[in-house]
C-alpha cells in the first residue's frame, strides 16, 4: 500500500472502531445536461399547486405565527 492508502486505512478503521460505518450516497448530476430546465419543470409545477391550494398559505402563515419573534 502506498503512504496514503495506509494513512486512509487507518482513518477507515479508526472510524469503524468508533462505531460508524461508511455510506455511499447518490445525488443528481447538477452538471447533466437539461438539469437547470428539469429543476425549472419541476419548479413551476410545485408553485402551480401550491398557488391551487389556498388553504396551505393559511396553514404557513400559522406556522410561521407560532415560530415567534427570533432574533439572531
Amino acid at each position: 500500500m502506498t503512504p496514503t492508502s495506509v494513512r486512509v486505512q487507518k482513518r477507515r478503521d479508526a472510524l469503524r472502531k468508533a462505531g460508524l460505518r461508511p455510506v455511499q450516497i447518490w445525488v443528481p448530476d447538477t452538471r447533466r445536461p437539461g438539469f437547470a430546465e428539469e429543476c425549472r419543470r419541476q419548479s413551476l409545477a410545485v408553485a402551480a399547486a401550491d398557488a391551487s391550494d389556498h388553504e396551505l398559505a393559511a396553514f404557513l402563515d400559522s406556522a410561521l405565527n407560532d415560530l415567534g419573534d427570533f432574533d439572531a
